[in-house]
């Protein structure tokens, strides 16, 4: 008889416990099953904080809940970084990765999480290139004129940027580095002032985020030299490296979830993600910026997570840039 209970004990417990975990499945594949919150680190109305809410209404349109876009500025996109790593792991916080959160790395030595290692890797969707630009009236009509005259006016180049250790500083840090030019780096508080000065000539070269320029550029008040990977925003220019052999760099942006979040949440999530992606509307409205609509599996994303983080790495070491 004692064998018989302890046998339906067993049978009982199993039984519950298979009940638990199918409870548990039922539950993450009925995700998203309430909002989700995408935490961005910038301020409201910037480039990040648009493809943000753009990604963020089709996600809504694909998956049936809410997807809320929330601005955590501050820290070069640290402060929204570090509260995703420490939310709960189960898919309903989600923050707006991008090149920024692989600099910082090396630029804030002295963080308490590794974006890479803390990060889970959900799925990239937009890409934009920098471009090389200068005035309309500055004399340099091509990348070769502009390394001659760099080389023969030192000390009198500036470049601006849309603020210390962002892409569009460290991409110009990578040119001088590969081209053995110098420039005095003046930092803006965004890309607007720092454009206005460009414009009016108290600075001679700015790499910046074609999506922050192109409406300059169309209007024929901004040159652009030549741009850092192929856009069709801008079909004719050329690559900068073409006169640069090794230069590379572009802007991306994509999701990521805490580490731990479960797999086919995040399977769920990058499925949506790519479907959007695919579609030829949200193409569109990414050209409309200056950006390029991009997918790839979380491990692909992962990979140029790690990528740009050793790549930037050096460039910050050689350029002694250090966080303000």
């Amino acid at each position: 008889m004692k064998f018989l209970c302890r046998q339906f004990l067993q049978l009982a417990l199993s039984a519950a416990v298979a009940a638990a975990m199918a409870s548990g499945a039922m539950a993450q594949d009925a995700y998203p099953s309430r909002p989700v919150h995408i935490i961005v680190g910038y301020s409201a109305g910037g480039v990040s904080d648009i493809v943000a809410r753009l990604i963020g209404e089709r996600l809504s349109q694909q998956l049936g809940e809410p997807f809320v876009i929330e601005d955590r500025p501050g820290a070069a996109s640290n402060v929204a970084a570090d509260y995703v790593v420490h939310a709960a792991p189960d898919g309903y916080t989600l923050f707006l990765a991008g090149i920024s959160n692989a600099i910082n790395v090396a630029l804030y030595p002295d963080l308490d999480f590794d974006f890479a290692r803390d990060m889970a890797p959900v799925a990239i969707f937009s890409r934009s290139p920098l471009v090389m630009e200068v005035s309309a009236s500055f004399p340099a009509k091509t990348v070769p004129d502009f390394i001659a005259y760099a080389k023969t006016h030192p000390g009198t180049i500036t470049m601006g940027s849309a603020g210390t250790g962002g892409a569009t500083h460290v991409g110009g840090e990578l040119f001088q580095m590969l081209t053995g030019t110098k420039f005095t780096h003046v930092p803006y508080r965004g890309s607007p002032p720092a454009l206005d000065d460009l414009l009016a000539g108290r600075d001679q070269i700015m790499f910046d985020n074609v999506a922050s320029s192109i409406a300059l550029i169309r209007a024929g008040k901004l040159r652009p030299l030549a741009v850092s990977s192929r856009t069709e925003a801008l079909p004719n220019v050329p690559l900068i490296g073409d006169f640069v052999p090794g230069y590379e760099a572009y802007v991306w942006n994509g999701i990521t979830a805490p580490k731990g979040t479960p797999a086919n949440v995040i399977a769920r999530l990058n499925a949506a993600v790519n479907a959007i992606v695919a579609d030829a509307g949200f193409q569109k409205q990414l050209a409309d910026l200056g950006n390029t609509a991009v997918s790839d599996t979380p491990a692909g994303f992962g990979k140029l997570i790690a990528a740009d983080t050793e790549r930037w790495a050096k460039v910050v070491k050689f350029a002694g840039i250090k966080a303000q």
